[in-house]
């Protein structure tokens, strides 16, 4: 099986396909969570994954799991898989092509005619990207043990509909339990969605861990009056005491360069008159690092900030942190047969850790796992003008077909 490759023009191909649901004017994706678009690019790779002869089931949070199977039922199986939920503005690449070349490995082991001892097994993880339904990988996080099924059950959006309700919306409220099945290994093959293999000119990150993450959520409360008759002493603008906020999130994650990064990327401003001064704002906060001590110090700058506005401006202020991960190594062997995969394969290859938050996190927590990365254009993501291209989604997906190989003989 060592010379053994995927077929990549049939993977771009899938990729393309699955692209025009959602597809927005730019070029990129909008398939939100539990959507109807969602459903649409669920219903169609349920429907490629039976036509590879495969069986499929979805659990409680609808996960769906496709499987081929290996010679040996006994055995515990070798997963892959990422997500087919995107952001609003998203790109054609970031979880679908983890997802995807899954499909296509066992599309590829379909045409050799191979049969493996494990069974290989796709899942398509539910709510990873967290836009709709915080906090990020949250299903993937239920199936880990992270979260519990009712947690990820009642999350709600901020129209106050739930997970489940969705899921039952969308035909995809599974009766498989969420977790609680062996799972040999798990490898997840995914765009960089960031510039360092690029910039290096390498075509595989074989990665490492996952930097850690706390997510908060933040109001700020003041009181609206009029814009045209408060004299400035008089105010309690609550938007200026958010917009110190943000200032001091930049500045916490300076602090801990070069890896520290914050960001408010959600900010709703009440009444939101261009002739009334804010009375309440409501934000988010999502603070990384790959070391965990770095990461404190930035959760404590922000709730110092937090505290010094509430006290100078009379304003009132709430932080609430809704969500922490801390750095996440992945399993040595697991990586070192990424590493095998692409030198064996003779690519370009570099050690990376990933900046962004994927569904083997949680999935580590259960069984080893590791991440293939490979590069996107410009390092750009969660962007309408995402890219990659077709040699380097196939190069990815060979390395993950021959580490998922090297697994099944362990």
């Amino acid at each position: 099986m060592a010379d053994l490759r995927i077929n990549g023009a049939r993977l771009w191909e899938s990729l393309m396909t699955l692209a025009r649901i959602g597809e927005t004017p730019r070029g990129g994706v909008c398939r939100v969570a539990l959507s109807d678009v969602d459903r649409e690019g669920r219903d169609l790779f349920v429907r490629w994954a039976h036509e590879a002869g495969c069986t499929v089931e979805v659990d409680q949070m609808g996960n769906i799991f496709v499987r081929r199977a290996g010679s040996d039922p006994t055995l515990a199986p070798v997963m892959t898989g990422s997500h087919l939920d995107t952001q609003p503005t998203g790109g054609k690449f970031d979880g679908a092509y983890g997802v995807l070349a899954g499909l296509e490995v066992i599309r590829t082991l379909n045409d050799a005619n191979h049969t493996t001892r494990r069974p290989v097994e796709v899942v398509a993880w539910t709510n990873e990207e967290g836009c709709r339904f915080a906090p990020a990988m949250l299903a993937s996080g239920v199936f880990g043990g992270e979260f519990s099924l009712e947690y990820g059950l009642t999350r709600a959006d901020h129209d106050g509909v739930t997970v489940a309700q969705e899921l039952d919306r969308i035909g995809y409220a599974g009766t498989r339990p969420c977790g609680g099945q062996p799972v040999h290994t798990f490898f997840e093959a995914h765009i960089e969605q960031g510039p360092l293999l690029e910039a290096n000119e390498c075509i595989i990150g074989v990665v490492q861990g996952l930097q850690g993450q706390r997510w908060f959520d933040c109001t700020i409360e003041g009181m609206e009056s009029h814009a045209g008759t408060t004299p400035m002493p008089r105010r309690r603008d609550a938007l200026c005491g958010a917009a110190q906020i943000v200032t001091a999130v930049q500045q916490a994650a300076l602090a801990q360069a070069p890896h520290g990064v914050g960001t408010v990327g959600d900010l709703r401003v009440h009444p939101n008159s261009r002739n009334v001064i804010p009375g309440r704002v409501n934000f988010t906060v999502d603070l990384r690092h790959p070391d965990d001590a770095a990461l404190a110090a930035m959760a404590n700058a922000l709730r110092e900030a937090v505290a010094e506005v509430e006290t100078a401006m009379g304003l009132t202020a709430a932080l609430d942190e809704i969500w922490y991960a801390p750095p996440t190594p992945f399993d040595a062997g697991s990586v070192a047969a990424v590493r095998r995969a692409a030198q064996n394969l003779d690519l370009t290859h570099m050690d990376v850790i990933s900046g962004a938050g994927h569904d083997a996190k949680y999935v580590a927590n259960v069984c080893p796992a590791a991440m293939i990365f490979i590069p996107c254009k410009d390092g750009i993501s969660h962007n309408e003008i995402e890219d990659a291209t077709p040699e380097h989604t196939a190069a990815g997906c060979d390395v993950l077909l021959h580490a998922i190989l090297e697994a099944d003989g362990a």
